[in-house]
């Protein structure tokens, strides 16, 4: 068999509801590993709200920030973050409307404003981590790789109107992904496997969000999770058990990949 890369999002695809990895999960990381495939992950976190993944999952390669930042055997090898001035823009807009926004670096996230810290600790949560803490002007000195910005459907328009080079993927009812116009998932996943030699017929990528959609149709296979989105299961190429009935083990022997 061809090498292939597998790359695999976190939250509702390598850990299930309890946000926890399955047992067959990691035995089917195990055995790509052992067939000599190459796996990622690749997710809308950070590398720091990632790390427990990584270390209990052993992966050494991951593509974060929703594409903005990629790593080989823990070696930076890819970077696209937002532009400085347009993130700073960007913030001042959204105090003038009082919608909170997060800036995330590879290994920190900063929030720019406190309007409603229960909304943002309550949706942070589900990354298992703590409400970022306040620091002005981190933009000025710091690469942006993504931001989160906590407002609902009602204003996606508005503000996608309002900021051109910027995409707003929405990942939550009251929250969306900041990230570069032409920044994806897929975008770090073609370069991580031309680096490696490795078709894009052989990218296998396995997802549920919104944010998948673009990785899932440039992969070679599309692997949408049974909980996925109803848009996210409609394009896969794929639709397996869900991330709490062995989904990625599942798919894989469908594959014929174990």
């Amino acid at each position: 068999m061809e090498r292939k890369l597998f790359a695999f999002d976190i939250d509702g695809t390598l850990l299930n509801s309890q946000k926890q990895p399955l047992a067959s999960t990691k035995r089917a990381l195990q055995k790509l590993r052992e067939k000599g495939h190459l796996v990622t992950i690749a997710t809308g976190r950070n590398r720091q709200m990632s790390s427990q993944v990584l270390r209990e999952l052993a992966f050494d390669n991951y593509v974060v920030c929703n594409g903005a930042a990629a790593f080989l055997d823990h070696k930076q090898i890819y970077s696209n973050g937002l532009a400085k001035p347009e993130v700073q823009r960007m913030v001042g807009e959204m105090q003038n409307r009082e919608i909170d926004t997060v800036l995330i670096g590879v290994d920190e996230a900063v929030r720019c404003s406190s309007y409603d810290l229960e909304k943002m600790q309550a949706i942070v949560t589900s990354f298992k981590t703590d409400l970022p803490k306040y620091q002005k002007d981190y933009s000025t000195i710091n690469d942006i790789y993504q931001g989160f910005a906590f407002y609902d459907q009602s204003l996606d328009q508005t503000v996608e109107n309002l900021f051109p080079d910027f995409r707003f993927i929405r990942w939550h009812e009251e929250a969306v992904d900041v990230i570069p116009k032409k920044g994806s998932k897929a975008a770090s996943l073609l370069f991580m496997a031309e680096q490696l030699g490795i078709n894009q017929k052989d990218i296998i990528a396995f997802g549920d969000g919104e944010n998948d959609i673009e990785m899932l149709t440039t992969a070679g296979i599309g692997v949408a999770m049974g909980n996925a989105e109803a848009s996210v299961q409609k394009i896969a190429d794929v639709v397996t058990a869900t991330n709490d009935d062995d989904g990625i083990w599942k798919a894989l022997q469908v594959l014929e990949a174990l």
